[in-house]
């Protein structure tokens, strides 16, 4: 699902004075809101849904497949996400269980 597929499911579930350029702001605003947590270290929880944190990539030495020289990748932020028991419970409710 794309961004613009997003903000139309959001403006049929929404009041109708909402139009999607607002709707758009908001979702702009929340994602925003994630990426300034995850960049000053700080996680971000949204009840029944998931837990946005931020995680270190330690630094490394690569090599190149083509030529095989080493490469040197330096340390890196990156985000990891885990979801809620409730969201998983709502993705796997109609699996068979054992």
């Amino acid at each position: 699902m794309v961004r613009s597929e997003i903000i139309s499911k959001l403006s049929k579930k929404t009041h109708q004075k909402l139009n999607r350029s607002d709707l758009d702001k908001i979702l702009q605003v929340v994602l925003d809101t994630i990426i300034e947590g995850i960049r000053n270290n700080i996680r971000t929880e949204l009840r029944s849904w998931g837990i946005f944190y931020p995680k270190k990539l330690k630094e490394k030495v690569s090599r190149d497949p083509r030529t095989g020289n080493k490469i040197y990748c330096p340390e890196k932020l990156s985000m990891a996400f885990k979801m809620s028991k409730d969201l998983k419970e709502k993705l796997n409710q109609n699996r068979i269980r054992n």
